[in-house]
């Protein structure tokens, strides 16, 4: 089966090449399109403060991260973890741009070298719905993945919420059988229905109802200067189908 971890950072600005880094990875995986639990979560020591405006979003204190490891102590076992899966990401170029980074920092391969390849669900929420917001909290509301306790940015929170909605923009119409085992529709044969079984009753229009059709086609016929096509052409009574 398909091998799916869904990503995301948290991070001391904006700016990787301007010396900005990573404080906290998020990693939730997917096998056969459903969590399996074993997820991966690290704080980690940028070796800095964040800016403030940072501080506002994660809300991680420069105190907390002082004693956590350096993003070297923790490469290796990351690295193995996200080792030829497919990588979910929102936004994929801000976090693979950090975490290029940090690995450049510390000799090793780009991010990509490492992984099967990342998908990036900003795109696929763009396509699907173009010039509507697509952050991940608007995507929240749209696809009805409850958010409510996302008050701060948290990597790993926000990783579990992305993995529901990755389920929900990729789920497509095969999404009710999506738990059902192949044998579950074995011998199953889908029957063609003949309409013409049916005794469909005819309902034609009342004086009122025709009265207000010809009020409209007068109008139109009007504005159109009598050059109406059904005006040239001999009347067919249309009764109403119900």
């Amino acid at each position: 089966m398909s091998r799916q971890i869904v990503l995301d950072t948290e991070t001391t600005g904006l700016s990787a090449e301007g010396g900005d880094r990573i404080i906290e990875i998020g990693c939730v995986e997917l096998v056969g399109r459903k969590l399996t639990g074993s997820n991966k979560h690290f704080y980690l020591n940028p070796g800095r403060d964040s800016h403030e405006d940072a501080l506002k979003v994660h809300g991680i204190s420069n105190e907390f991260l002082r004693d956590k490891p350096k993003f070297a102590a923790v490469a290796d076992e990351l690295l193995d973890y996200l080792q030829d899966a497919e990588i979910i990401i929102h936004n994929a170029q801000f976090d693979v741009g950090f975490l290029n980074k940090e690995l450049e920092l510390i000799g090793r391969p780009r991010f990509n070298e490492f992984v099967g390849s990342v998908t990036d669900t900003l795109a696929m929420a763009k396509e699907m719905f173009p010039g509507k917001r697509n952050s991940l909290n608007a995507l929240c509301d749209r696809l009805g993945v409850d958010n409510s306790t996302r008050t701060l940015h948290g990597a790993l929170l926000d990783a579990e919420l992305l993995a529901d909605v990755y389920i929900n923009l990729t789920r497509g119409q095969d999404a009710l059988l999506m738990d059902l085992d192949p044998g579950d529709n074995a011998g199953i044969v889908a029957t063609p229905m003949d309409l013409r079984s049916f005794d469909l009753p005819v309902l034609l229009a009342n004086e009122q109802e025709a009265t207000a059709h010809e009020d409209v086609l007068k109008q139109l016929d009007k504005s159109s200067d009598g050059k109406t096509v059904w005006r040239s052409s001999v009347p067919v009574a249309v009764p109403f189908m119900a």
